[in-house]
Parts: structure tokens; C-alpha cells; sequence
């Protein structure tokens, strides 16, 4: 796992010994001032960068391989990625530098030692002894392709087989490669002319290590005895042969074909086959050849002690089974099943209760690769039911459109969620442990709570229990279930907005003590959920329609048709309680003479009862609708307040202000309102170009399909004057070019609205994409009024400029502490009402009024270019950092780290950056990783404590870290891969097999493959790469990880030569034996026929 160093930054500021009066309005901004209070606590040695773990399935796997013994699953992928899983929260993540497929992997079983071999024909020795794995070796070929290796149980010489059908031979403890060769040509009869193909396959005969089964790919397979050098046999088909399986007795193999065909080979009659198959083939009743079949892929043949042997296949479907899923096929006895799968398979494992190729296999599960899923079937009961899966593969069951995280979450949250999402789960899994059990946790010292929220393509919402470094699903929503779906291509409505995925998610709002969540979907729609563990039935889905919309005006447009700049729509903001039924298309939605749409909402809201079990339940749905023929824009920004019990929207037209407890919209302001300093409900429409500062780029931080710098060039001044300078960025989005700016940042407080107020009281907080922060006054009716009387709403105007798109705000004490915004405690909604009054209870409010003439808090502003810190109430800015001026940030986040707060940020150039707060002083610049794809800025997002994460492919979410904390801990947080296990006894070969030799017969291949008798390989053949560790490092982790196998080679030497001299000995005591024996039978004859008296 790589660790990144550090451009360690200087203090450039310092805060001085605290002092009791508070900011200086005179002070510099960007200065350090001798009275400041804040004692800052962060230094650069608090961060350190390093990846943590990786989760989800493997992006685009390749290849699979499985320890029988120490019960791992390795899988590796296109991308040269190898992950590695054991028991539920056990997995690793690991890279080959060269990025290159992962064309085949091989275990040393129970050494905690695997070998990849790549498609850039290297071959690498991973020690996986260690919590992080690493290369101890590697051997790139230079003159051949690799097509195939195999690696005997118990062995450390590994076969190689290539394209040109030659067969090389690596010992993994040195990797070096043998002189002994196995060439094609010697391989094949002298009489054939043609190539016969790479080698698809090689094994050693299961009681015979001395002969090897090489299969070609032209549909021949040699049996080669290793120690005379030359084939036995060779068996011919006239088909072509992707995989050969072993009878556990060596007597018999069975052979899949491109044609769909299954052969079975007696070794000691290759004249023909034994029996020839077609599994999935018609049997034609004149007795000709069944018609050929899709290839089959792969085979395996494994056999039971009390049973029949089971047959296991992929492949190999009659043709005429167009569109037909991608099949697994099991056959066992003269019973065949057809398991259908998901996705095309990739690869498949039969799991056995033995790691010894020549004993009864006893198979009982089925590990079965898929492009996009990872499936286990129980072999062992009635219907071969599939395993539950305990990792978190499912991350991208629906393409992942946005994703929060939470650390540091209320402690009841994760066991709220996980009691309602357990009512979620499938039935007719296997009631069997889940089969790959290997390994250990770590021994991490994190225990506070972590959440990750994923929006998806389909509509659902997962919540996810990200606690110590481990994933699991907590709970399902979906989404999808508030609207009608339209049953047919043909019944879509013509209202939609996108072509397809009408209801994936844009951005989500959640209050974690509250449970309060509000999400925003592409179609212009946002549903409020409150969290209850009771279930109802919602007769009526409560719904509002809001028409947000722009007017075309000519005001400093160079264009001659002109451009939509935002007004004030004639209606929209309300101030009465509406009618809870919610209104029908046919009466709201109205088409004018020309056919242009008005009134109309994207998405129809079902009519139906909708039952609601425990878990997130629908509140309201909001609405933007379509206004004279313009669609409504897409939603840039979205928040909730369990206090205030408002949700807040907002897009290119303006912002939506919703009482979702009276079910009233309160506010519809246009971008122009917002920066007069008026009642909103007396406002003059007015163009924002001519009152507003000048500002930097155009482009919506969530916009980056062209990552170029161009947005960052436009000009930008300080200067308050009141002129504009419209950007023609090429990078705009759609909300640009239409409107010219769109609101990209909402923040609930208790601050200070206007410079003269000395109290605090309820606020909100807009930022939008050409930098404008706005402040908005809130008046809520007091206590039991709340639910009967309107919220006050009015707009103070503009509260500060800055360069770029606003991305975060948010509001210090004076102290430096944050002020998070109030919330309300979760209830039950559906509880009693004395249950309710008891457990709601709103958080105390913020810090007491402010002296006259006096800051008390400071505004923390961030935007795609620098970052500000007000004073409040003066609204005076007292520091400013210019974070990038050739890139500009995608995410920037306050969070709390090291009992303190920080700016986290992430640019498109790939740095991660910290800023300290109040002073802005760089802590933490890395390089980390330039922004490949749209996915990367898309999923961002920083937590607390350290913590960040996003999506690094479709299937996969990357966690990183950027505390030095976390990093020096992250070995004992690692689970183990490795745990020390006895190797099962080898099969007993019964007395009368050891007495008439029928059993596996061993071969030294130390003496055949050794330097002395096979001599030294071609060095130009392949180059030995020492592995990233030091040379005695490599050689204690060889040790460690094959030395098992010397020192079990010397214990059989030593055994051996013991035996011998045992032998010795009762060769001479027979001797001496047999010799007594004449000598006394001699004794006898003489004195036979004599008398006593005669002796």
C-alpha cells in the first residue's frame, strides 16, 4: 500500500497567545494579528496520505485462484489489480506496476505465497504473509507468450507453458528457470507437419508426479514421462481443447472441445476416446453426430467416496439458445442441471474437501467468477441453492451516481438501520457457512461509527456501516416506488427530461441526528423521508409543484436573440398553508396553442396506496414543472434543517424554500432577488449583472467532462466595482449557457444576517457558481405557532465575493469551535404523541448575542479557487488563501480533525490540500491523483477524523486516509491473509496398493529440474526482477514462505536415510537369521537317525 510523502508546507501564519478581546476589524487580511483568540492546534505533522482499503467487486475480472487449505480467494482483474478475500471484513487489495492482465493465478497452498502470471508474459511471487502483500520476485519473459502455468501441490517447480507450445520450468524459490525444457516439436509425433497450437494446458497425472499432461490447443494431448524425456502417448481430436480434468486415480481425463463435445480418455488407450459427450447437443435418431454446440470453456471432474462423481461445466449451449444467459452446468450421476447466471462467466472453481489431487475430491461448493458478480453454489443440497455473499459486491447493482460519507456518526444510527434492512434480505440461500473463511481481522483501535450513503442510476439509496476499515450494507430505498413507472417504451411520457434512468439520484441531503433525509433526483424532483420503525400505508403521496423559471432580457448580452437571465416568475412563492392533495396533471398541466408544455412535472406520482414499510418513509415530494415549453432545470444544491423543518433547493432559475411541516412552498426567489438586500415578497425584478461583483469562472464544480484549465482563466478582480465580465468558458454546462449562474451551496446557521444585529437568529447561506455568498434571514413563529403561522424570509443581500463556484460554507465560534447547524432529535413519526413530545426536544442554540461593536463568529467560505474567513457581524474579511491558480477544487469540505476543524480539498489536478482554520494556512499539499475521469470528481467527498473516500471504478469505491494517525495505525487496523494451519495427512495408500505399488508415485524433481542435471536456461529467455524489498528482507519472506518446503524435503531426506540404514540393519539380521537357520537344520539331518548312546 503505497504512502505518499509530503511537500511539507511552513507556517506562514502563527496564532499568538490568546488575548480577550475579540477581532480586530482593523487587522489585515491574510496577516497574522497580535489579539487573535484562536489558538490553532494543527500542524503539518497531523497528515500523512495513504490508501486504506478498497471495496466492491473487481473491476473487470480476469482470472481466480483458491487455497483449499487456508480457505482464500484470489481474483484478478484486466487492470492488473488482485484483490483478495477470506472471511466476511478480511480482504486486500494489491497493483502490479505494469497494469497488465492477470491472465492466470496460482497458490502455493498453505505457504501464504501466490503467482500471477501477466499478459505481459511476467510472472510474480507474492508473499502473503504480511498484512500489505508485496512481490518477491518476478521473471518477464522475452522470446515467448505465456498461455498457461501450473504449480503441483506441494512443489516449488512451476510449469510454464507458451504460445509457441513449449514448456519451461521456474523453481518459485529462486525464480530461476531450469534448463530443462519440454519443446513442441518433440512433444508431437515426427509425422505431424503442422503447429499444433499455444499450450491451453498442463497438469501432473494425480499418482504419477513423472508424467505430465500437456494439452495443445489443435485437439492433441501428450502424456510426457519427465525422466525419459519423451511422450507416452498422445491422444487425438479434431476438435480444438480448452481444458483437461483428472480422474483422482490417474487412469482417466476428460477433455472439453470448442464443438460443445466432452472426451474421456483412457491414458493407456489413446487410440480413441473412451466415451465422447455432447451435454447440451440434440441426439439426432438416425445415430449421426448430435449437432455441435457452443464451446465448452472449461471442465472440472471431481469424485465422491460414496457417490457419483460430479461433472462441472461452463459453456457449451446449443446455438440455437440466442439470448439465453450464460449457464453453469452441473451433472451429477445421470442428473443434469442448468444453473442460469447474471453475467457471462469468467471463470469457476469447485471447492473440495482436499488439497490432494489423488484422493476422493469430495466437492461441495462451486465458486463461480461473473463479469459483474462473484456467485458460490452449495453442491451439497437438494437444488444446488447459491451462498449469501458476506463482502460488499453489490456496490454497483445500479451504476452509483453520488456518494456521502459520514464518520463520527450517532452510535444508534447503525444498529437503527441495520434492524430495519435486515427485513430486506432474499430468502433460499444456503444455510451453510459461507466457504471462503480464511484469514484474521485486525486489531484496530478505530470504534467510532461510520456511514456511506451511494445514490444510484435505478433510484435506490444504500446505507452502508463503514466502520473500521470494514462495508456492509445496512439498508435499502428505493426511491422509484413514489412515481408511476411507465410499463412499455411506448408509455413513456413525454415530459422526461433524460433519455434514460429517469430516477437517479443528483445529490442527497441527510441529517444524521435527526434521520431526516432529502434527495434530489435528474428528473427535477426531490422526496423528503422521515425514518420510522413502524409501517403505515400512505393513501395519498403528498406532493408540491414549484415553477421555477427564467425570462429572456437583453441586458449586457452580445447576442442578437439575447440570453435567459433569471427573474422573479409572476407566482410561485406562497405564504399560506396548500391543500394537501396533491394535484393531477390534468388539472395543473396546461398546453398552449403552440403545443409548448406548461404546468407539467417529469415524473407522474402514483396514485395508488403506497404501503411504507420500516425505514425511510415518504414525507413529501416536490416538483419543479415544465413552464412554456422549457423543461425545468436540474437541481445544482439541496439542503434540510430538522429545526426549522425547511428543505432548501436550488438550480439555474433561483432557490425554493419549502415548509415540509405545513407542506407549504414559502419561498421561489429568482438569482436576481437574491442580491437585493429587500422582502422578498416585495421585491423589483432586477438583473444581477448590473448590482453584483465581478467573478471568476462559470462552471458548476459538479461539471468537469472537460477537465482543462480554460475555466480557471477568466478575469478576476478584488476590485469592487460594478462591472461584469461574462467568462466564455468552453467548459460551460447547460445551466451556464442558459442562465449564467445557478446556486451550487446552501448552509443552515445562527448567525448574524445583517452588519447592525447584535442577536443571532435562524439564517441561510447561498453560494452560487460565480462566487457570490448571500446571506438569507429566517423568522420562525415561536413554539406551539410553528405549524399555523408562515415562516418570515428575507434576503440581506450579498455577504462576500470569491473567485469561482462556491463549494462548502460553514460557521466558526469565536474560539474556533464549530457552530454546526441546529437540529431536532430523531422521533418516531408514527409513535404516540406523548412518546413524540417526549423525545423531541430542539439543541440548545448557538452562543449567546454578540456586544455592540464586537465580531463573535467567523464565515468560512470555500470556492473552486480560494478560500475566505469572514467576521461576523462586521462582515469584514480577516484572512484569504488563493488555493490554486492554474487548476481549480472539486471538493472542499470542513471537517473535524484532531479535536479540531479543517478545509480539506481536492483539485482537478489530482493535489490534495488542508488549509487550517481560521488562518488558512497550508498544512497538506500531495500530489495524489490527477483526474482521470469524470467518476473520480463526481464521488469525492472528504469526512471526519481523516477520512475520505470515492468511486476509483464502476464497481469499486477507493478509502483513503490523510491522517498521521491513521496511517501509523493502519497495520494493526489490516486484517491477516495468513494463519498458520496444518496441512491435512496425505491420503493413506492402503496395504495393498504399497504392496503391489498402485499408488501415487513421487519423482524428485529437484535432481531432473536442478542446475546439475538439467543444466543452466538461456538468459536471453526471460530476466529475473528482484521484488521492491531489500535482499535480506526477500530472502525472510522466502524463507518464510517456501522455506516450509525445504525443510520438509530435508526432514523426508533425513527420514529417508534413516529407513535406509533401518533397512540395513534387518538385511544383516535376516543374514544372520537364515544363516543360523542352515546351520541348525544342518545339525539336525547329522544327528537325525542316531541313538542317544550314539551322540
Amino acid at each position: 500500500m503505497k504512502k505518499f510523502n509530503i511537500r511539507k508546507v511552513l507556517d506562514g501564519l502563527t496564532a499568538a497567545s490568546s488575548s480577550s478581546s475579540p477581532f480586530s476589524a482593523s487587522a489585515q487580511p491574510g496577516t497574522p494579528r497580535e489579539n487573535d483568540v484562536v489558538q490553532e492546534t494543527l500542524q503539518t505533522e497531523h497528515f500523512l496520505l495513504c490508501k486504506t482499503v478498497r471495496h466492491g467487486f473487481p473491476y473487470q475480472p480476469s482470472s481466480m485462484a483458491f487455497d483449499p487449505v487456508q480457505k482464500i480467494l484470489a481474483i484478478g482483474t484486466q487492470t492488473g489489480a488482485l484483490r483478495l478475500f477470506g472471511r466476511a471484513g478480511v480482504e486486500c487489495y494489491c497493483q502490479h506496476e505494469s497494469g497488465a492482465a492477470i491472465i492466470q493465478l496460482q497458490f502455493l497452498i498453505n505457504e501464504g505465497a501466490l503467482v500471477s502470471a501477466l499478459a505481459d508474459d511476467s510472472i510474480h511471487l507474492w508473499n502473503l504473509r504480511q498484512k500489505i502483500p508485496a512481490i518477491l520476485h518476478s521473471l518477464k519473459f522475452n522470446r515467448e507468450r505465456i498461455t498457461y502455468c501450473h504449480l503441483p501441490f506441494q512443489s516449488k517447480w512451476l510449469y510454464i507453458g507458451t504460445e509457441r507450445g513449449n514448456i519451461h520450468i521456474v523453481n518459485v524459490e529462486s525464480f530461476t528457470l531450469s534448463g530443462y525444457v519440454i519443446m513442441w516439436n518433440k512433444a508431437i509425433e515426427l509425422s505431424t507437419k503442422t503447429h499444433p497450437g499455444p499450450v491451453v494446458h498442463i497438469s501432473d497425472n494425480p499418482m504419477d508426479e513423472g508424467k505430465l499432461l500437456i494439452g495443445f490447443e489443435c485437439g492433441v494431448v501428450v502424456l510426457w514421462d519427465l525422466k525419459s524425456k519423451k511422450a507416452d502417448c498422445r491422444y487425438n481430436y479434431d476438435e480444438a481443447i480448452h481444458s483437461v480434468a483428472w480422474h483422482h486415480e490417474g487412469k482417466q481425463f476428460v477433455c472439453s472441445h470448442s464443438d460443445g463435445t466432452l472426451t474421456t480418455w483412457n491414458i493407456r488407450a489413446p487410440a480413441k476416446p473412451a466415451q465422447i459427450m455432447t451435454p447440451h447437443g440434440k441426439q439426432p435418431k438416425d445415430g449421426k453426430k448430435p449437432e455441435p454446440c457452443k464451446p465448452i470453456l472449461k471442465v472440472e471432474y471431481k469424485t465422491t467416496r460414496a457417490g457419483d462423481p460430479f461433472m462441472v461445466l461452463s459453456g457449451g449451449l446449443s446455438y440455437d439458445t440466442v439470448g439465453r444467459r450464460a449457464c453453469l452446468t452441473v451433472m451429477h450421476g445421470k442428473s443434469t442441471a442448468v444453473l442460469e447466471m447474471d453475467f457471462p462467466i469468467v471463470d469457476f472453481l469447485t471447492l473440495c474437501e482436499t488439497p490432494y489431487p489423488n484422493d476422493f475430491q469430495e466437492p461441495y461448493a462451486v465458486v463461480v467468477l461473473l463479469e459483474k458478480d462473484l456467485v458460490v453454489i452449495d453442491l451439497g443440497q437438494i437444488g444446488y441453492p447459491i451462498f449469501e455473499s458476506p463482502y460488499p459486491l453489490s456496490i454497483h447493482e445500479s451504476p452509483v451516481t453520488c456518494v456521502e460519507y459520514f464518520a463520527d456518526c450517532p452510535s444508534e444510527l447503525i444498529p437503527a438501520l441495520y434492524s430495519v434492512g435486515t427485513r430486506q434480505k432474499r430468502q433460499g440461500y444456503s444455510k451453510k457457512e459461507w466457504p471462503i473463511s480464511g484469514g484474521n481481522w485486525g486489531q484496530g483501535t478505530q470504534s467510532y461509527p461510520e456511514i456511506i450513503i451511494t445514490g444510484h442510476a435505478d433510484g435506490t439509496i444504500k446505507f452502508w456501516d463503514a466502520s473500521a476499515l470494514m462495508l456492509q450494507v445496512l439498508y435499502k430505498l428505493k426511491t422509484a416506488k413514489v412515481f408511476e413507472r411507465a410499463r412499455s417504451k411506448e408509455e413513456k411520457p413525454s415530459t422526461d427530461i433524460v433519455d434514460e434512468d429517469p430516477f437517479a439520484i443528483q445529490t442527497l441531503s441527510w441529517c444524521p441526528e435527526s434521520r431526516m433525509l432529502c434527495v434530489a433526483g435528474v428528473s427535477a424532483h426531490v422526496i423528503i423521508y422521515r425514518f420510522s420503525k413502524q409501517e403505515i400505508t400512505t393513501e395519498v403521496v403528498q406532493l408540491l409543484e414549484v415553477r421555477m423559471q427564467c425570462e429572456f432580457s437583453e441586458v449586457d448580452s452580445p447576442d442578437p436573440g439575447g440570453e435567459q437571465t433569471p427573474t422573479l416568475p409572476s407566482s410561485g412563492a406562497s405564504s399560506s398553508p396548500q391543500e394537501s392533495e396533491p394535484p393531477t396533471q390534468q388539472s395543473t398541466g396546461s398546453n398552449s396553442s403552440d403545443g409548448a408544455r406548461d404546468n407539467i412535472p417529469c415524473l407522474q406520482v402514483r396514485s395508488s396506496p403506497l404501503k411504507q414499510s420500516p425505514g425511510y418513509q415518504v414525507e413529501l415530494v416536490i416538483q419543479l414543472v415544465w413552464v412554456s415549453g422549457e423543461p425545468p432545470q436540474q437541481i445544482t444544491s439541496l439542503s434540510v434543517n430538522s429545526s426549522y423543518g425547511l428543505v432548501v433547493l436550488g438550480n439555474g432559475n433561483g432557490l425554493a424554500v419549502v415548509d415540509y411541516l405545513q407542506k407549504t412552498l414559502l419561498l421561489n426567489m429568482g438569482m436576481s432577488e437574491l442580491y437585493s438586500p429587500s422582502d422578498p415578497y416585495q421585491r423589483q425584478p432586477r438583473s444581477p449583472r448590473k448590482t453584483r461583483q465581478p467573478s471568476g469562472a462559470l462552471c458548476d464544480s459538479s461539471d468537469g467532462a472537460n477537465p482543462s484549465e480554460e475555466r480557471c482563466k477568466s478575469p478576476n478582480s478584488d476590485a469592487k466595482d460594478n462591472s461584469f465580465t461574462r467568462s466564455r468558458s468552453s467548459s460551460v454546462t447547460s445551466i451556464d449557457r442558459e442562465s449564467g449562474e445557478a446556486i451550487s451551496a446552501f448552509y443552515f446557521c445562527e448567525s448574524f444576517p445583517r452588519k447592525a444585529d447584535v442577536l443571532v437568529s435562524p439564517c441561510l447561506l447561498v453560494g452560487t457558481t460565480q462566487g457570490s455568498v448571500m446571506m438569507v434571514a429566517l423568522s420562525l413563529p415561536p413554539g406551539d405557532q410553528r405549524l399555523q403561522q408562515p415562516v418570515g424570509i428575507a434576503s440581506c443581500g450579498t455577504l462576500v465575493s470569491l473567485k469561482g463556484g462556491i463549494l462548502t460554507m460553514s460557521l466558526l465560534d469565536a474560539a474556533g469551535a464549530l457552530l454546526a447547524p441546529s437540529y431536532e432529535t430523531w422521533y418516531d413519526p408514527n409513535a404516540s404523541d406523548e412518546e413524540k413530545e417526549k423525545s423531541r426536544r430542539r439543541r440548545p442554540a448557538s452562543p449567546p448575542s454578540s456586544q455592540e461593536g464586537q465580531d463573535t463568529q467567523l464565515a468560512v467560505l470555500c470556492s473552486e479557487k480560494q478560500a475566505k474567513v469572514v467576521a461576523l457581524p462586521s462582515q469584514t474579511r480577516i484572512y484569504k488563501h488563493n488555493i490554486t491558480e492554474v487548476s481549480f477544487v472539486l471538493r472542499a469540505d470542513v471537517v473535524q480533525m484532531a479535536g479540531t476543524n479543517c478545509i480539506a480539498c481536492f483539485c482537478a489536478n489530482g493535489h490534495i490540500m488542508t488549509l487550517s482554520l481560521p488562518s488558512l494556512r497550508p498544512l497538506l499539499d500531495v500530489n495524489y491523483l490527477p483526474l482521470t475521469d469524470m467518476r473520480i470528481a463526481r464521488t469525492f467527498c472528504f469526512s471526519n477524523l481523516g477520512q475520505a473516500l470515492y468511486l476509483t471504478s464502476p464497481t469499486e469505491i477507493q478509502r483513503i486516509t490523510y491522517s498521521q494517525e491513521t496511517c501509523d495505525n493502519l497495520q494493526e487496523m489490516l486484517s491477516e491473509l495468513f494463519t498458520p494451519v496444518e496441512t491435512p495427512e496425505a491420503p493413506n495408500r492402503g496395504f495393498f496398493k504399497g504392496l503391489f505399488g498402485g499408488g501415487a508415485q513421487s519423482l524428485d524433481r529437484e535432481d531432473l529440474f536442478g542446475e546439475t542435471t538439467a543444466g543452466k536456461a538461456s538468459r536471453s529467455l526471460a530476466q529475473h526482477i528482484p521484488g521492491p524489498g531489500s535482499m535480506e528482507g526477500m530472502k525472510g519472506a522466502a524463507s518464510g514462505v517456501v522455506g516450509d518446503l525445504a525443510r520438509a524435503r530435508i526432514a523426508l531426506d533425513e527420514r529417508g536415510q534413516k529407513l535406509g540404514e533401518l533397512e540395513e540393519r534387518t538385511a544383516a539380521m535376516m543374514a544372520s537369521a537364515e544363516s543360523f537357520s542352515k546351520h541348525a537344520h544342518n545339525t539336525m539331518v547329522k544327528y537325525k537317525d542316531k541313538k542317544w548312546y550314539q551322540l
